[in-house]
């Protein structure tokens, strides 16, 4: 699973990431609540594991924001908040487990194990539709006021990141790690470059971009 997880005390956060990694697990560890709620909308996950007090914003509200967001990937509260208020309200806020720590690690791989056995909620998705755009997943293709758009294979993954995220501003850097797998900056214009060849695509011919560029901050796509 690709896991997240928010913990601010570093050595707990050290020991989930390293027992987590050890089980299979790719696991990225943040230690700011901010932090976590751009790391959480920016990226797919599999599972949160969130602390409660952290600093910038606590592992509740960022639950709630997240839940807010439509984002519904599963989330257990790891806390030393124990008390049965403490519990109902996680569980309220979108929580889909509780734990109290001190915890067991394998008590923690339990309730892992159980979330990832649960079947999905939703079918496949196998195209996405924004405005008058569509991508089918499987063909690789693009239509736009039902004209088709061919997509190389790095144009694809692009479009379908900015597709599945509307009015979210995507940084450079988010863009290396999520299209190319690349943790550092590589001191070349492969963002901008392939920036430049999807929006020749799929705003050039027609009236209305979708792809917009916020100057010395990122990229959103805007089909509203």
């Amino acid at each position: 699973m690709k896991i997240l997880i928010a913990e601010d005390d570093a050595e707990t956060g050290t020991y989930l990431r390293q027992g987590l990694e050890r089980e299979g697990h790719s696991v990225d560890l943040l230690r700011d609540g901010r932090e976590a709620l751009a790391q959480a909308t920016a990226r797919d996950y599999d599972l949160f594991v969130l602390d409660r007090m952290m600093p910038g914003l606590d592992g509740l509200a960022l639950l709630r924001a997240l839940r807010a967001a439509r984002i519904a990937t599963p989330a257990i509260l790891l806390t030393a908040m124990g008390s049965i208020e403490d519990r109902v309200e996680g569980l309220r806020a979108g929580a889909d487990d509780y734990m109290v720590k001190p915890f067991a690690f394998v008590e923690l791989l339990a309730r892992i194990d159980t979330i990832a056995r649960r079947p999905a909620l939703r079918p496949e998705v196998t195209e996405l539709v924004q405005g008058d755009l569509r991508l089918d997943l499987l063909s690789r293709e693009a239509w736009r006021e039902g004209r088709r758009i061919e997509l190389q294979p790095r144009e694809f993954l692009l479009l379908r990141h900015f597709m599945e995220r509307p009015g979210r501003v995507q940084t450079r850097t988010l863009l290396l790690e999520a299209v190319w797998d690349i943790h550092f900056d590589p001191k070349t214009s492969v963002v901008e470059t392939h920036i430049s060849r999807l929006r020749a695509k799929i705003d050039k011919p027609f009236a209305r971009p979708y792809l917009n560029t916020l100057h010395g901050i990122g990229y959103v796509f805007d089909p509203s």
